[in-house]
């Protein structure tokens, strides 16, 4: 599916924690929806302006009849923090839908979402996609101090197990140190890069498929530059095409 480009009038931006940001914007293209997994290059600065690149943001939450889009991101850099200073009204320029997402028809039997951090961000679309297909999931999140956005999957799954580093809530420790994948059929996954080969390793141990969300860099968002390619068992491929959803163990 082409992706295509629109310049689109900010509807809100809310804080949601110090430095994380909930964007909302309408995507006026149906025939070009987005589904779970997908992301958007943002850019909110001229072309001559630093930094050069658009910026890849998740598509965290897509309603189809209302066409409301929604991207929450962590301000971490320059580009971000551009798109931090947004507020209602402004110009947004949003190319998309890009990549290969999560398909529930794919996944059946009992479903684990697991994410980390930032890494929840795809993951509402996500539950919200299966829960429409009649396959709610289970939730497990890992976070470094306490938790964010959580209200926001509670309708769309069976259940949420919370990790935090500090013990602030939940479990003191790691995500994986609560995830079981011997009672799943598949596990679903995004955060940062050790975490998913963790939990890929427990999926792969205890013989349950394992789909990961990687976040590469990026610099086109449509395959053309090979910035984001990644190493995989059958050779290397672009994370912005291929992806940036993969079998767990074709990437780790």
């Amino acid at each position: 599916m082409p992706a295509v480009c629109f310049d689109l009038p900010v509807l809100s931006q809310q804080s949601i924690t110090e430095n994380v940001r909930l964007l909302r914007v309408i995507w006026p293209d149906r025939e070009h929806a987005p589904h779970a997994g997908q992301f958007f290059m943002l850019r909110s600065w001229a072309a001559d302006e630093a930094p050069t690149l658009s910026r890849p943001i998740s598509v965290h939450y897509y309603d189809a009849e209302s066409g409301e889009l929604q991207f929450l991101y962590e301000v971490k850099g320059p580009g971000t923090e551009k798109l931090a200073l947004l507020s209602e009204g402004d110009t947004l320029t949003v190319t998309g839908p890009a990549g290969n997402g999560f398909v529930p028809a794919d996944f059946s039997g009992r479903i684990a979402v697991v994410g980390g951090g930032i890494g929840t961000a795809p993951l509402l679309q996500v539950v919200r996609e299966l829960d429409a297909a009649g396959k709610r999931p289970e939730f497990f999140c890992g976070f470094r101090s306490g938790s964010y956005g959580l209200e926001w999957f509670q309708p769309h799954v069976t259940g949420i197990h919370i990790a935090t580093d500090d013990g602030s809530e939940g479990h003191h420790g790691f995500v994986t140190q609560i995830l079981n994948p011997e009672q799943f059929d598949v596990v679903l996954c995004c955060g940062p890069t050790p975490m998913m080969k963790a939990v890929a390793a427990l999926c792969k141990e205890k013989g349950t498929p394992c789909f990961v969300s990687l976040e590469n860099k990026m610099a086109c968002g449509i395959g053309a530059c090979l910035g984001c390619t990644c190493h995989t068992h059958t050779g290397a491929k672009c994370v912005c095409k291929e992806g940036p959803v993969f079998n767990a163990q074709e990437v780790f």
